[in-house]
């Protein structure tokens, strides 16, 4: 009877386990919601590892407010799907359409790159050639431009000139502007091509002229037989006495190399500012102003001149321990260090230190290197940035690099604009043949007054504590005691007229 029973209890064991055992289901790409607020369950889409944000409007709240998604700085939001550049930030890696940037620094050069980034393919050498050529048919930028260029002060920042020349580019070519022809007119492959060669060619003769402009030297104009970064620093260094002038082949190829690592970096704030422009149907130099816009700010494409201002600000070696406590208790900013994606070593960053090297052996070393590679010792030893994954990125090395080239400071950010034209392009290009190409326009929470009533000016009470005193400048002084005293005298004869009307 014992046996019998302890039989029927494990059968009955087995049952229950059974009933707990949840069932052997195919993985589904799918996420499921249940929304506590309703009890209901949905049931989204994923593709490619995202779900789309659209699909959350369905989910509704009991009152019928749709849900939205919050990403205020795009942390975890895909704007678009791309085929250009690829970034593993954990693993260090970076890829142009699939091919290692290491590869490209040893092996390929910057125009040859360009057309990879752009088009999605390496050129043949017939390729190679007829691009090269057509780059440099278009080295000359427009003569109009010259008058604006001169129009500038001798110390304005090379960036905010950048910025506004390419913008100008779009009143001279009006036949190829949207608002002016139509929406279409960049359907055309031959179109978009006429304005890739001639973006690409012409942009360093105009960053060029920036220097000149802002050192007072004659503006030098480009030399067509030349490569395309020895032609840039031949017309930044050449004099008009000069008749056979070339720039020196090493530092030639080390910035030719500098260009490759900035040439692409997938979707970055200036990446993103030009297919947000271009989402408008604005022309393509408009949006490539737009870009270089975004790219001007210290968080981004100025960083580079913020470590040299932040080294120089540093003075010496001894000065670091203070400096590096400073930025522990975030007195001080570290410049140059970690980056939004990478949360390892960068990868152009061990490129260019290696380039850094080959560098001073030709002008000298930096004395701001000492400095540079203390606070770099540091980061990769101190657990305070080993916690928080700083390294030095590409920024870091790259500003050394550019001071030792004796090249100024405000030009640092018009170094990385050059080469990254080739990358904003091809975004501009992908852009245009997306399917999901619509206008951006993204949503908000509003958390202001909901509808009030108009108050009277008797009515009102101060509520915004903004100091908006007048207070008179020392330069205006003479011209505002002058004002003070005809206002008197009006006042005055006023009084006086009213007077003698009674009588």
């Amino acid at each position: 009877l014992f046996c019998d029973y302890k039989k029927s209890l494990m059968n009955r064991l087995t049952q229950l386990e059974t009933q707990f055992v949840p069932e052997a289901t195919a993985q589904k790409d799918t996420l499921s919601i249940t929304d506590n607020r309703t009890g209901k369950q949905y049931e989204l889409p994923i593709t490619d590892g995202a779900i789309n944000a659209t699909a959350l409007s369905g989910i509704k709240s009991p009152t019928g407010a749709v849900t939205r998604s919050f990403d205020p700085a795009y942390m975890n939001t895909v704007n678009c799907i791309s085929k250009i550049s690829f970034i593993n930030g954990e693993k260090g890696i970076l890829e142009y359409r699939g091919y290692p940037i290491e590869q490209l620094a040893e092996k390929s050069n910057f125009l040859e790159t360009a057309f990879l980034v752009i088009w999605g393919e390496l050129p043949t050498e017939k390729q190679l050639k007829t691009f090269n050529k057509k780059i440099m048919r278009n080295s000359k930028y427009h003569h109009g431009l010259e008058q604006f260029i001169k129009a500038f002060r001798h110390d304005a920042h090379p960036m905010g000139m950048m910025s506004s020349l390419i913008a100008c580019m779009s009143s001279f070519y009006p036949e190829s502007n949207p608002a002016y022809v139509g929406a279409n007119i960049y359907k055309e492959k031959k179109e978009r091509n006429k304005h890739i060669y001639r973006v690409l060619g012409c942009a360093p003769a105009i960053a060029a002229a920036c220097y000149r402009h802002r050192v007072g030297k004659p503006i030098i104009p480009p030399n067509e037989e030349l490569g395309y970064v020895e032609n840039f620093l031949y017309m930044m260094d050449a004099e008009q006495t000069d008749l056979s002038y070339k720039p020196h082949p090493k530092i030639t190829k080390a910035l030719d190399i500098l260009f490759i690592l900035h040439a692409e970096h997938e979707l970055n704030c200036s990446t993103a500012a030009i297919r947000h422009m271009a989402s408008s149907q604005s022309d393509v130099y408009t949006s490539l102003a737009g870009a270089i816009s975004a790219l001007y700010g210290p968080r981004h494409g100025g960083a580079n001149e913020a470590v040299l201002r932040m080294l120089e600000q540093i003075g010496t070696v001894d000065n670091i321990p203070q400096f590096v406590q400073d930025v522990k208790d975030r007195k001080k900013v570290l410049m140059g260090f970690g980056h939004r994606v990478y949360k390892n070593y960068d990868p152009r960053a061990k490129i260019v230190k290696n380039i850094a090297e080959e560098v001073f052996e030709i002008v000298g070393k930096e004395p701001l290197v000492d400095i540079a590679m203390e606070l770099e010792r540091i980061a990769l030893t101190d657990e305070y940035f080993i916690k928080r994954k700083l390294y030095p990125n590409v920024d870091f090395y790259s500003g050394v690099i550019y001071k030792a080239l004796g090249i100024p400071t405000e030009m640092f950010t018009i170094l990385f604009t050059l080469p990254r034209i080739a990358g904003w392009l091809a975004h501009w290009y992908e852009f245009l043949d997306d399917p999901h190409n619509k206008i951006v326009r993204p949503r908000q929470i509003y958390k202001g007054y909901t509808k009030r009533n108009y108050d009277e000016m008797t009515q009102r009470a101060k509520k915004v504590d903004e100091d908006l005193d007048y207070a008179v400048a020392a330069t205006d002084a003479r011209r505002e005691a002058a004002m003070a005293h005809t206002k008197a005298l009006k006042k005055e004869a006023k009084k006086k007229a009213k007077e003698l009307a009674k009588q």
